[in-house]
């Protein structure tokens, strides 16, 4: 993250923090890189003066650092410290080295399959608890994901939005980022968790692309195509096409869960890395199959060859018949060699003596080998027999001598 030196106008300490660097400026307020006594620095924000003297303003922003303070999870930046009271209110957060989404993206173009894939399964299970905190972000976009070592991390959760204004402006302020925002802004609707998962799909495609997939253009303009037209995703690899685009859903009720979202980008994440095909739900496949419906495959081939030789006569009795002759010539073929082996002195083949089982070999003569289990009865009753009769012959001589 790009930082500034301190401006004259800036304050050189915020409650217990002092500040250093300046980190960006924004609709709300300055971005401050602070630290505490004991060295852990801090990114601060202080509000806007006008914005500090409006006190629905103030009582909305204590509703939205309440909620924050109860985010729990890994792929946040932590809330540490607030002053509602303040004659500037300010809030700290805990700070994350690395580069936001968007500063790596224009510098290094747009990211791997996989990348994108992993980056958006971590933001989405950092969203699946900032949810369940009742916190709803409203402002995700490649600006607000900073990548750190250990992970993506989202910053100014539920502040950009705090004003709770369902309208692109307050007090001629404007909020948020008109080619990330979700239908149901623009139109004033009220926000839902599906509002940040729009944002991220177009930030996902962003990732992808290094464009927006509402292109370029004036607020209204891409506010516009956000409402009326449908994502631009051609530079986004297949793998995630399908699943960003049903993030980009007009529709709240038609786009993912975020807890959805990441079981699928983490699955596409592991795919990718080792290089395998992606497997696609049933309903995807079955459109790419009829978007494909001109251009036969084997696969289909080899399915209606299967299909037609599993039923019965079609056509008048023409493929039956053809089967039947298939059956005769067969058996002819079958006979014939059998009737010329002995004269040729040929061996012939297990497959052409009809009735052989598959895996049973046949000798030389064509006959199944002998029971060994059989043979040894059958000298057994040949002994007894022998001996019988042996006996019984001495037993005669006995008699007449």
């Amino acid at each position: 993250m790009a930082m500034m030196r301190l401006r004259r106008e800036d304050p050189r300490i915020v409650g217990s923090f002092r500040l250093h660097r300046r980190l960006g400026a924004g609709g709300m307020g300055v971005v401050y890189l602070g630290s505490d006594r004991r060295g852990q620095r801090v990114a601060l924000k202080v509000i806007r003066p006008d914005l500090a003297e409006d006190q629905e303003f103030r009582s909305r922003f204590a509703r939205e650092v309440s909620a924050a303070r109860r985010i729990r999870g890994g792929c946040t930046a932590r809330l540490v410290a607030a002053d509602l009271e303040a004659e500037r209110p300010w809030f700290a957060t805990q700070y994350v080295p690395g580069p936001s989404l968007h500063d790596r993206v224009a510098e290094e173009g747009p990211l791997r399959a996989a990348d994108v894939a992993s980056i958006g399964a971590a933001l989405s299970e950092g969203l699946v608890a900032v949810h369940e905190a009742g916190v709803v972000h409203r402002d995700l976009k490649p600006s607000n994901i900073l990548l750190s070592p250990k992970g993506p991390r989202i910053i100014d959760f539920g502040i950009a939005w705090a004003t709770g204004a369902s309208t692109l402006t307050h007090v001629g302020t404007a909020v948020g980022s008109p080619g990330f925002l979700a239908p149901e802004q623009v139109r004033g609707a009220a926000v839902t968790p599906a509002t940040d998962v729009f944002s991220l799909g177009a930030t996902l495609a962003y990732a992808a692309m290094a464009d927006s997939p509402f292109g370029h253009g004036s607020s209204e303009v891409m506010l516009y195509r956000v409402v009326h037209e449908e994502p631009q995703l051609h530079g986004v690899p297949d793998a995630l096409a399908p699943l960003v685009r049903a993030c980009l859903a007009k529709d709240p009720e038609d786009r993912p869960s975020t807890l959805q979202l990441s079981m699928r980008l983490k699955e596409i994440a592991a795919r990718e890395a080792q290089g395998l095909p992606v497997s696609r739900p049933p309903g995807q496949r079955e459109r790419i199959e009829e978007r494909n419906a001109v251009r036969p495959t084997e696969r289909y081939t080899e399915y209606t060859e299967r299909d037609t030789r599993g039923r019965g006569p079609e056509r008048g009795g023409e493929r039956g018949s053809d089967r039947k002759r298939e059956r005769g010539q067969a058996r002819g073929s079958s006979s014939r060699s059998s009737a010329a082996g002995p004269r040729t002195g040929g061996s012939r083949s297990p497959q052409s003596r009809p009735g052989t089982r598959p895996g049973v070999r046949s000798t030389s003569t064509g006959r199944r080998p002998a029971n060994p289990r059989l043979l040894r009865q059958r000298l057994f009753v040949f002994v007894v027999v022998t001996l019988v009769v042996a006996l019984g012959i001495a037993a005669a001589q006995a008699l007449q001598g």
